[in-house]
């Protein structure tokens, strides 16, 4: 069993080399970050499907909701820069009074705005608290229906106060800001770290709302529940401009490390080159010590009584039900805990590209591809997991250029008779990663059902 570990982690190492050989150390190490990224977000959905057998098909909100955390919590509010513009403005000979005071006016507006977005989630959630409260205290003490109709009653008046309020600072805050880049509310410029832990948690919170509802029910319940959530989830990505800017995304994010710029200046002094290189493997290093953290916790849950109740209710849910377990309980701790991962991994995805695009993410990548990545590294193995991510992702990027090549030469032979079907190849190279990951998930069930690296049933 273990030869096989050392195959596999020799193949990876093989390729990765290579690629720094023949293309660049660069673009080496930048795909063996955005491996681990996707090792994080396979770990977490490892989790969810090799130990409680769990079918998350959204995985791609799951990471968008992470990522939307390195906005909300990383980016400077764009009022205080507004502020910071105005006091630059003033001292400013250059600049016109009227600039300076069509400026003051929209900070005003937009600090008025922003006030009244408070008091709009406020209404909204003194609405919610005092629906439940009138339907626990009218419970056995008037008619079923009209406890609904009072708390229907509540709710909507709640939900119109709302509505009103938010709909007039949502237009004040898209209408003012400096440029192009800040008409959004920003975020509060805290360490993009902790925008990665925050965007786990409010992926965990999205998976207990989600786990309330369908995690009682049929299986089948939670893959179209995780499913609808995440295309919910980016179409108020994509809409909510105030929010996370919609589709004009949300450039310049934050970094953990330091910015190649940055190495290239005192007191560090590298070149273009080691600059570069330098800031690859800080990331890695950081990166790596979030997964090695997580691998930890994953092991120590596989191992424990909690893990091994997991998968007895996994292998036969009605017999652990007679035994007396919670399984919808144990079902919502293991998917929530899946989740916070998977929302950490989106979260650093959206860091390593220093962007935040809420109409990238489609279930092509964010969903089927990690998919494909636990499968292929072996469902339940942990390990496996972070192999299948690194590996997946290196053949992913690499199947468009090895096509693009391989057209070419195959082109190269009938330009003299069809220069049109040479053109009409090159074209077709992108869409070869789908047909590449297709193949190989085809060829991992026929002849490693269990993956590359399989799940090994614990002795202790």
């Amino acid at each position: 069993m273990y030869s096989r570990y050392w195959v596999v982690f020799s193949l990876l190492s093989l390729l990765i080399l290579t690629t720094g050989f023949v293309q660049s150390w660069s673009f080496a190490l930048g795909l063996v970050a955005m491996g681990l990224i996707s090792g994080v977000m396979a770990l977490g959905l490892n989790i969810q499907w090799g130990y409680a057998g769990q079918f998350n098909a959204g995985v791609m909100g799951f990471a968008a909701i992470g990522a939307t955390a390195c906005v909300l919590v990383s980016m400077p509010w764009v009022t205080d820069t507004m502020v910071q513009g105005l006091e630059q403005l003033s001292v400013d000979p250059a600049v016109n009074a009227e600039s300076i005071h069509k400026l003051e006016q929209d900070i005003v507006r937009r600090t008025n705005a922003e006030h009244m977005l408070w008091k709009a989630w406020l209404i909204g959630g003194f609405g919610a608290i005092l629906a439940w409260f009138a339907n626990r205290l009218l419970r056995n003490r008037v008619s079923v229906y009209v406890r609904t109709f009072l708390v229907f009653l509540i709710l909507i008046g709640s939900l119109a106060l709302f509505s009103a309020k938010l709909d007039t600072a949502v237009k004040v805050i898209e209408a003012t800001g400096i440029g192009d880049d800040s008409k959004y509310l920003g975020g509060l410029g805290l360490p993009i770290i902790i925008a990665w832990v925050f965007g786990g948690i409010l992926a965990a919170g999205t998976a207990w709302l989600i786990a309330r509802i369908a995690l009682g029910l049929r299986s089948d319940y939670l893959a179209i529940a995780t499913l609808g959530i995440s295309e919910i989830v980016i179409a108020i990505l994509k809409n909510e401009g105030w929010l996370t800017r919609g589709v004009l995304n949300v450039t310049g994010l934050p970094s953990p490390v330091p910015s190649v710029s940055v190495l290239q200046s005192e007191p560090y002094n590298l070149n273009v080159v080691h600059s570069l290189l330098a800031n690859k493997l800080a990331f890695i290093f950081v990166v790596a010590t979030f997964l090695a953290f997580f691998m930890w916790i994953a092991h120590r849950a596989l191992y424990s009584p909690w893990g091994r109740m997991m998968r007895a209710i996994r292998d036969n849910e009605e017999a652990a039900n007679a035994m007396g377990k919670d399984i919808t309980r144990r079902h919502r701790q293991v998917f929530i805990l899946g989740s916070f991962m998977i929302g950490c991994g989106g979260a650093m995805l959206a860091t390593h590209v220093l962007q935040f695009e809420p109409a990238g993410y489609h279930p092509l990548r964010y969903t089927f591809l990690i998919w494909v990545m636990v499968i292929a590294g072996g469902s339940g193995n942990n390990w496996g997991a972070v192999v299948g991510g690194l590996l997946i992702w290196f053949l992913w990027v690499q199947a468009e250029p090895a096509a693009a090549w391989f057209f070419a030469v195959v082109g190269a032979n009938f330009a003299s008779e069809s220069g049109m079907f040479a053109a009409l190849l090159s074209e077709r190279a992108p869409q070869m990663r789908t047909l590449v990951m297709g193949t190989l998930l085809l060829l991992v069930l026929r002849f490693a059902p269990r993956g590359l690296l399989p799940a090994v049933t614990p002795r202790k």
